[in-house]
């Protein structure tokens, strides 16, 4: 399965916008939902969807898929799933490395997962699964993370590299999850996109965090702050301009401040434009 690369700068739709981009034009390239949100038969959310996916291509953006469960992926998630899919036509269907629940409970977070052979061939298996059913590959976002396994047996790039090797999915970089995660367990985020598979990151996330008393937190109620703009700038460089999304959850201000943000990102990434 293949997924040729998207060069485009998107925003998360939230419903505070949802008249901006209904009613104006918007300077996006695409907009990025979260999959959840819409995976039910008909009702209001359905029809804002099918009206901005007339007007902005769409990406589709998981919480749930829990890839990393022991007892698999849930058959009537991968179903609803994919009707949605195949309704919306994303440009592609993403969700993270993590699992959110087991027979049956969902914790409703993105809970982290030990980084050993063991959970390397559950998740490809899950994966594996997953893209069978959707019809399509998949990419993986890298979480937050807050603690380490002790019988962890290698880094968490090298498990997103080589789940991709496997199954033929692609990367969903989240810059700021990997600035959050090496501040809080001390590896350098720059040997990080050194070491992440160049040819499958096709979507880069940016956001903000909070910092904790100890630990960095990522909240995704912040703009995007100087180190990880930084850190973007370096990813470029590496990568390409993949669709760049930012991604705000929480304390969202109003459009225009998202947009000049959105901004920050076009000029950080134009030299590594293929068009430059």
């Amino acid at each position: 399965m293949t997924l040729p690369p998207f060069e485009g700068f998107g925003l998360g739709l939230r419903p505070q916008h949802y008249s901006d981009f209904l009613e104006t034009e918007i300077a996006v390239d695409f907009v990025e939902v979260i999959s959840e949100n819409f995976m039910v038969r008909g009702g209001r959310p359905l029809y804002m969807l099918d009206a901005v996916r007339e007007r902005y291509p769409v990406a589709l953006h998981g919480v749930s898929m829990s890839i990393g469960s022991a007892d698999g992926v849930k058959p009537d998630y991968l179903r609803q799933l994919k009707a949605l899919a195949d309704r919306v036509k994303p440009l592609w269907v993403s969700d993270h490395l993590c699992w959110t629940g087991v027979e049956g409970f969902n914790s409703h977070d993105l809970l982290p997962l030990p980084y050993t052979e063991e959970a390397l061939d559950i998740v490809c298996a899950n994966v594996s699964r997953a893209q069978d059913v959707l019809e399509r590959p998949i990419l993986l976002e890298n979480p937050s993370s807050y603690l380490t396994f002790a019988d962890d047996e290698m880094s968490e790039v090298a498990f997103l590299a080589e789940t991709c090797r496997r199954t033929g999915c692609f990367l969903l970089l989240d810059v700021n999850n990997i600035h959050v995660s090496g501040a809080n367990h001390g590896f350098d985020p720059y040997a990080y996109l050194e070491q992440a598979p160049a040819d499958r990151v096709r979507q880069m996330h940016l956001a903000g965090h909070s910092v904790g008393k100890a630990l960095l937190i990522d909240t995704h109620d912040q703009p995007v702050p100087d180190p990880v703009w930084a850190l973007y700038e370096t990813a470029c460089r590496r990568f390409g301009p993949a669709a760049t999304m930012i991604e705000r959850d929480d304390d969202i201000p109003p459009l225009a401040e998202l947009l000049a943000e959105l901004q920050i990102a076009r000029g950080l990434a134009s030299p590594w434009m293929r068009a430059a």
